[in-house]
């Protein structure tokens, strides 16, 4: 019997978290949420899983094809994957039988650098 994946709960899109840094400062539930995100991708394993996939075809790729690239097992690269998916960055499509693809969501991380970017002639 198939074993049923858990339910991750992201976080909402990065553009909705905040307005740029330089706008105004941020609120304690704001900082919570872009720390969040930023936590996510301050792991080296997880900005290599990131830039894997950014330059796979469609931005995704499945756990199966990481585990190479990194020299990790496949636990321990689903386990980096879920930490980006609760943050939002990433996000599971299960296929067939047990391959499970990760696709970025493009969005959230342009979000996150419009937050971190400084205002242009500023």
């Amino acid at each position: 019997m198939p074993k049923p994946l858990p339910v991750i709960q992201p976080v909402p899109p990065a553009a909705a978290c905040c307005p740029p840094l330089t706008a105004a400062p941020l609120t304690a539930e704001q900082a919570e949420e872009l720390a969040v995100r930023l936590k996510a991708i301050a792991d080296p394993t997880r900005l290599r899983l990131l830039s894997l996939m950014l330059a796979s075809p469609g931005m995704q790729a499945c756990t199966c094809d990481l585990t190479e690239p990194l020299g990790l097992t496949q636990p321990t690269i689903t386990h980096h994957l879920r930490k980006l998916a609760a943050a939002g960055l990433v996000v599971p499509e299960r296929r067939v039988g047990n391959f499970t693809y990760y696709r970025v969501v493009s969005d959230a991380l342009t979000g996150l650098a419009s937050i971190l970017a400084p205002v242009a002639g500023a």
